[in-house]
């Protein structure tokens, strides 16, 4: 029973971080068609601006939640009207552009801070779980995915905000008749995915440590994540966390992490095979 729990324990942590780490990318790619290959580096800023924050004594808590999502939010707003307001519409064009800054990012950030893995140590300690010890701070962060899902979808759904931006992604020229700066509504939604990415990252920095590299690790999940998620950005997004990362905890439990690495990405496939319109364009069609 105690192994039972520990490992639905650790399977929860998986969808969760699975989650954090796509919903930011949900919102720009899912919302505004913007494949931005530099997903993975807004991760890794996000972790650094964490790390950076404590290490000048700021409070951790205020550093991961405040400090990491605002400065990547601030750093997607220049990157947006700087490159992608001019690439909207131009996939080829916005994947070069991202990759190129993607590459700038990770030389940069190696030059500033070297090849080496910066991080704090997890906050909150232990629990005890029968026989096994499991991190308090996993459970906070399936906490904290349950309550940012809620606060997006609250964002999305209540917020004059959500609304015009649901309205500019679906017809941008019909908002544009009705009066709304669509061009504002592009920059902020960017920005808002950027700092999500980063919130992400300054969640993450404790247990997977920051390095300039880590991108690498995240960005394919990601993708991988939102696309058999679907049209719905939400619902989408947190259907294929509970699948796929389950698929990867268990598969890791059962064999070896190569393995469980194996298992999400054969089961993304086999479901894009089946759900070429992703889950979400099968099931929950109204869903946000």
């Amino acid at each position: 029973m105690d192994l039972l729990v520990a490992v639905a324990l650790q399977v929860m942590t998986g969808i969760a971080t699975l989650f954090l780490i796509s919903l930011g990318l949900a919102v720009i790619f899912g919302m505004m068609g913007v494949i931005n290959l530099a997903h993975g580096e807004f991760l890794m800023l996000g972790g650094y601006a964490a790390i950076l924050s404590v290490r000048h004594g700021i409070n951790l808590w205020v550093a991961m939640f405040l400090i990491a999502p605002l400065a990547v939010g601030l750093f997607g707003l220049i990157v947006e009207r700087l490159m992608i307001r001019r690439l909207y519409g131009q996939m080829v064009e916005t994947m070069l552009a991202t990759w190129g800054l993607s590459l700038a990012l990770i030389g940069i950030v190696t030059m500033v801070f070297g090849n080496t893995v910066g991080g704090f140590s997890a906050p909150l300690g232990s629990v005890q779980v029968g026989k096994f010890q499991f991190s308090a701070y996993s459970l906070f962060l399936i906490g904290a995915a349950g309550l940012l899902a809620v606060l997006v979808w609250i964002v999305l759904r209540r917020t004059p905000y959500g609304l015009l931006a649901r309205g500019t992604m679906q017809n941008a020229e019909m908002a544009a008749a009705l009066g709304v700066a669509t061009e504002r509504v592009y920059a902020v939604t960017f920005a808002l995915g950027a700092a999500l990415t980063g919130l992400a990252g300054g969640l993450l920095a404790p247990l997977s440590g920051v390095v300039p590299t880590m991108g690498t690790a995240y960005i394919a999940k990601a993708f991988i994540t939102v696309i058999t998620g679907g049209a719905a950005m939400l619902v989408g997004t947190l259907s294929a966390s509970v699948l796929l990362g389950a698929a990867g905890v268990l598969g890791t439990f059962l064999t070896t992490p190569v393995l469980g690495e194996a298992a999400l990405l054969a089961l993304a496939i086999v479901l894009v095979r089946l759900l070429p319109r992703g889950i979400t364009g099968r099931f929950f069609q109204r869903a946000l």
